[in-house]
């Protein structure tokens, strides 16, 4: 049997998170200019990774922004997940992937990205244990928060643009159900 022969695969898309303590779970996502930050607790074997689009501050959420677009606001949920599920703070450990100049005409938001998560995870006191960063092309990424094992696999020009695409749409908007029933 492989390593990887019996893992349940769960993809975290934009804007989420994903906490599991199943050593059978292999987080999955892709990233161009995103970034996504991978931390584990490995002495109770709870780990999680989200998925951000932009670095964010509490000014840009006090103004209005979107919170699952930003690294703030994720980096938040995925340490406070974690510390729910038993991990302690000082035994997390990080890695961050992602971050790639996808768009040459644009700002590199991707290097902006990394260089929040590298910040927030400093100012936390949470030790980064590994990175991959930058470049030109998008990744797949695979993460075993059980053992803190990833993968990536680059993304060639056409796979990188309609990650570039995905990137570029808005968040969606979650509308209330016309017929929804309201009880007191």
């Amino acid at each position: 049997m492989t390593f990887e022969a019996g893992a349940r695969r769960v993809h975290v898309i934009q804007g989420e998170y994903k906490v599991v303590n199943d050593p059978d779970v292999v987080l999955t996502t892709i990233l161009g200019s995103c970034v996504a930050a991978c931390m584990r607790d490995p002495v109770v074997g709870v780990g999680g990774m989200n998925h951000f689009l932009l670095p964010g501050s509490a000014d840009a959420l006090a103004a209005g922004g979107d919170a699952t677009r930003y690294g703030v606001h994720l980096m938040e949920l995925l340490i406070n997940g974690l510390l729910k599920q038993g991990a302690r703070r000082d035994r997390l450990e990080a890695k961050i992937f992602g971050g790639a100049r996808t768009i040459a005409r644009f700002s590199n938001v991707g290097e902006q990205n990394a260089r929040f998560a590298r910040q927030f995870l400093l100012d936390e006191g949470i030790r980064i244990v590994g990175e991959s960063t930058g470049g030109d092309h998008g990744r797949k990424l695979e993460y075993w928060p059980s053992t803190g094992r990833a993968r990536q696999y680059a993304l060639t020009g056409v796979e990188t643009q309609r990650t570039v695409a995905m990137e570029q749409r808005p968040a969606p908007v979650v509308k209330p159900v016309e017929n929804a029933i309201e009880f007191f």
